[in-house]
């Protein structure tokens, strides 16, 4: 299999969603310990007749790191 940023990039994102899959699974333990930033109101623009309302929030936790770890261990594997 020929290895490419693609590849890579599908592995680490599949990590962080299976991470923080299983972090909601363990919700009292140590695995769903994480860090939320972003904009915690979202941002508005009213242009008059077209309003975009622009918001990101990402939450880190120790399980989403975990996954991303693997990923990237599947893909230097492969």
């Amino acid at each position: 299999m020929r290895k490419n940023g693609w590849t890579c990039f599908l592995l680490i994102m599949a990590g962080i969603v299976i991470g923080g899959f299983i972090g909601s699974l363990f919700s009292s333990t140590w695995l769903n310990y994480g860090q939320s930033f972003g904009l915690s109101a979202p941002l508005v623009l009213d242009l008059g007749i077209l309003s975009v309302t622009f918001g990101l929030t990402i939450h880190i936790t120790i399980a989403s790191i975990i996954g991303i770890a693997v990923g990237i261990f599947i893909y230097r594997i492969i």
